[in-house]
């Protein structure tokens, strides 16, 4: 009789822990274009279809990685190369003009195997700051480069190098005129291998100070990647994701106090952020699988898809 309820009692382990393993996505793939104030009322059905179809085209970047057994940090790269080469969004492209009327970007890479990482900040001739970031990370021995040293690095490493005049287009400047604020993106995966990567690109704040650095290029705050835990990206007021190091935090939650990742990011975003007036959101995606896209303002350009076969893009809240 023990015998035969030790018996079970393997049988139901064993299973348990296979039904766990199958009920896992292979991989999973989440985008963000920025989170901010958004009234609906100002999108039209055109404009609105525009932002959804390029979220689309950046997810299927992505994913298209995933399915043939690509890793994540490609399939990150793939994603916001994407966004980077659309006027949509604020980054490459699209990025937003500084006081002095330039474009001034930052991004980086993180990939959660070995906790490498590498970032670009204030760079001006650098078509895909990802790239450059991604260099960074795995042709040199630090992980920031900044300005000049980043682009005659990038140079060097043959990421195409393009005239600041690419990077102009007439709603930026007009929103420089006015003088709002924009977002970022950037991408979260888990690949096949199980292993997480995050990257972020921005273009900064509009109207900002010459030589302003926000979250997008710091690690920990913008971006953070780790197997233990999960892989963040953020988009918002980038000193209070600094200051609060959101990304790694976010990790933290679950590494120490064996948080689940929604939890953790509605903790960080909503109870520590929200109250000092930090707003903007974060999209991560853990070991398992889980997924959370977590932002306390009227909306994000957002995006997910998985391996069995959920996907979705959406703009507001």
């Amino acid at each position: 009789m023990i015998r035969l309820s030790i018996f079970s009692l393997l049988f139901v382990i064993v299973l348990a822990c296979s039904t766990d393993k199958s009920a896992r996505p292979e991989y999973v793939l989440v985008i963000h274009g920025g989170a901010g104030v958004m009234d609906k009322k100002k999108f039209t059905p055109e404009l609105e279809k525009e932002y959804l179809d390029k979220l689309q085209e950046s997810i299927d970047s992505g994913e298209s990685v995933l399915k043939a057994g690509g890793s994540s940090l490609d399939a990150v790269v793939a994603s916001i190369k994407i966004m980077e080469d659309s006027p949509l969004f604020n980054a490459g492209k699209g990025a937003v003009f500084s006081e002095t009327g330039e474009n001034e970007m930052d991004a980086s890479i993180m990939y959660g195997k070995d906790l490498s990482a590498g970032a670009v900040a204030g760079v001006r001739t650098i078509k895909n700051p990802i790239l450059a970031a991604r260099v960074v990370m795995e042709e040199s021995q630090h992980v920031l480069l900044v300005s000049d040293g980043a682009e005659k690095f990038a140079m060097e490493h043959h990421v195409e190098i393009v005239d600041p005049s690419y990077f102009f287009t007439q709603k930026r400047y007009d929103a420089l005129m006015k003088a709002k604020k924009h977002g970022t993106v950037g991408a979260v995966a888990l690949d096949k291998e199980g292993n997480l990567a995050a990257a972020t690109s921005t273009g900064g704040m509009t109207n900002k100070m010459t030589g302003r650095v926000g979250d997008t290029p710091i690690i920990g705050a913008g971006t953070y990647a780790n197997n233990k835990t999960c892989a963040v990206s953020a988009t918002g007021h980038g000193e209070f994701f600094i200051r609060y190091a959101v990304c790694h935090d976010i990790s933290s939650l679950m590494e120490y106090k064996g948080m689940p990742l929604e939890d953790a990011s509605r903790e960080v975003i909503f109870n520590k952020l929200l109250p000092v007036g930090g707003t903007g959101g974060v999209i991560a995606v853990d070991k398992e699988g889980n997924y959370s896209m977590t932002f306390n303002t009227s909306g994000m350009f957002r995006g997910f898809v998985s391996s069995n076969g959920d996907r979705s893009v959406a703009i507001f809240n």
